[in-house]
């Protein structure tokens, strides 16, 4: 009698499977060493140039991530938080925390045109294409401070009662921030320069990241207590929440593949899909590296961009529990992945 052996065509069919799914999922394309010293907050990709601006406690760099090549540099902006850019004007504009201005600059050539008083600490900064008006969020003064982009003059302040963190536009006149203090999430009208809506989300503690899906109405907010909780746009309702790694900073969206994105500071970028308005699934945990909290993403290629150094051990002060370890001089680094 003759036997044969079992047929190996299903395992391969397995292996062959998982390995294309492994190959779409995210991971690590490059690393660009860019060196120097001192902190970092928010980034920002502009998809008409292709730079990414990433904020550097005292300046501004200014990347072409595609050669990884520094193109250029914004100076003097104390404290820098974030950077907001309008596009049909040609303008960019920082949040200079510890200097409380905004700094408006050239978008092509870079070079420094003003400068903007604004309340305490300005934090998030945000562009609205309806007002064509900048917000920036003044962490310490609870307000927002609307600025004219075209002119540079302060159009108002806004009274938040809380501390902003990040915020977003939605093309139709409705800017939304994150109060961290609070556990809110608030909507402006641009125009009208007032809060229009306050809306608690709970089960989210710690609001911090904000992204929007503007076709479907639909934020994304990054909270400290490891969950992403998905917000309608227009009621203010919570959706769904869903687990995210710890320390999340940013979140953003990707309109054409339809993921959010949450970049924790435990090393980790949690992807998750929007697979209906009202479903959404973690994808998967893409490993990072430790500190990489904040992220910017390019809608053409679907490429994340963060950044991180290396840390030393935590200062020796007992009396203050859970000191920041140091940032080790030369070792900031951009990070990109892709599919």
């Amino acid at each position: 009698m003759r036997f044969r052996s079992p047929s190996l065509l299903p395992l391969f069919l397995l292996l062959a499977s998982t390995a294309i799914l492994a190959a779409a999922g995210y991971h690590l394309l490059k690393k660009i060493p860019l060196g120097g010293e001192g902190g970092w907050d928010y980034l920002t990709f502009d998809p008409g140039s292709g730079r990414l601006y990433i904020s550097r406690a005292t300046h501004v760099i200014v990347l072409d991530p595609a050669t990884g090549k520094v193109v250029g540099d914004i100076p003097d902006t104390a404290g820098v938080h974030g950077i907001a850019l309008a596009p049909e004007l040609g303008r960019g504009f920082t949040s200079n925390g510890r200097a409380n201005t905004v700094t408006i600059f050239d978008s092509k050539t870079l070079a420094v045109s003003g400068q903007v008083k604004t309340g305490q600490n300005p934090d998030a900064i945000v562009y609205d294409p309806v007002s064509q008006r900048v917000f920036a969020m003044d962490g310490r003064s609870s307000e927002a401070t609307a600025i004219d982009a075209a002119t540079g003059a302060v159009a108002g302040t806004v009274p938040l009662e809380g501390k902003p963190e990040f915020a977003v536009a939605d093309g139709r006149a409705r800017v939304y921030v994150n109060l961290e203090d609070k556990s809110q999430l608030l909507a402006l009208d641009s125009r009208k320069l007032e809060v229009v809506a306050r809306w608690p989300l709970a089960p989210c503690e710690q609001p911090s990241g904000l992204a929007i899906d503007r076709e479907h109405r639909r934020l994304f907010a990054g909270c400290r207590n490891k969950l992403m909780a998905v917000v309608d746009a227009d009621s203010g309702k919570v959706i769904a929440t869903l687990p995210i790694g710890s320390g999340v900073d940013a979140t953003g969206f990707d309109p054409i593949l339809q993921y959010a994105y949450a970049s924790n500071s435990d090393g980790t970028l949690t992807v998750i899909h929007e697979e209906t308005p009202d479903k959404f699934a973690v994808v998967e945990n893409v490993s990072t590296q430790r500190g990489a909290r904040t992220m910017a993403l390019d809608p053409a290629t679907h490429q994340v961009y963060v950044v991180t150094a290396d840390f030393g051990p935590p200062p020796p002060t007992p009396e203050q529990p859970g000191p920041r370890p140091a940032i080790l001089p030369n070792t900031f680094v951009v990070l990109v992945f892709g599919r």
